[in-house]
């Protein structure tokens, strides 16, 4: 039953866990690629290049977006992160799905662009649990915490152009309802092969009626 590959994109509040989301999904659910970004930010303590990320110099990323090498890019916090078309059409044309872990600005712009993905917002339980989670990071000064607080005021009017909604309380219990969404959505009548139903049943009764 071949088909094109599931984009689905995910997107949160800063330390709202949809990283640690997204890569633990990617390990359960056969078939998913975890999309790895491009990003002029320093590496955090035990992050890799080409595991984590794609850590590029801001003249490096700048000639990627001249030559339209980004099917999403953004500046988040002061630095710029983007989505490689290249390396995410290839595995969408093989029938790879994928999972973006990409901030609500680069989540419009896919959408726009391509409609047929599914679209996750994940949020924490309050506020309060939120500014807990960055400050319990240890990776921000207390002035960047304050100014990725901010961001996540404006960011979360976006969960209404989302098709699902998780509140990550418990960390297993969020991750169960993600992985529900991708089986459920791989299971869709408009993803399946309606030729290979017909072959395989409808002609099949046909003959022997």
């Amino acid at each position: 039953m071949d088909r094109k590959g599931i984009i689905f994109v995910v997107s949160a509040p800063s330390g709202a866990g949809k990283t640690s989301l997204c890569r633990e999904v990617a390990k359960l659910v056969p078939n998913l690629q975890y999309s790895i970004s491009y990003t002029t930010r320093s590496p955090r303590p035990g992050e890799t290049h080409g595991k984590d990320y794609f850590f590029v110099d801001e003249a490096t990323f700048r000639n990627m977006i001249d030559k339209n090498d980004f099917i999403e890019w953004a500046e988040v916090h002061g630095n710029l992160y983007g989505t490689s078309r290249e390396l995410l059409m290839d595995w969408v044309n093989r029938g790879i799905d994928v999972v973006l872990d990409i901030d609500s600005q680069g989540a419009m712009t896919i959408k726009k662009k391509y409609n047929d993905g599914v679209y996750v917002y994940i949020l924490p339980p309050s506020f309060e649990v939120l500014r807990q989670r960055l400050v319990d990071r240890k990776s921000d000064s207390a002035d960047e915490i304050s100014r990725r607080l901010q961001k996540a005021r404006e960011e979360i009017w976006n969960y209404r152009q989302y098709y699902y909604l998780i509140v990550n309380s418990e960390f297993h219990k969020a991750l169960k309802e993600l992985e529900a969404v991708m089986i459920a959505e791989r299971i869709k009548m408009k993803q399946m092969n309606l030729s290979w139903i017909e072959e395989t049943f409808i002609k099949h009764l046909s003959k022997e009626i």
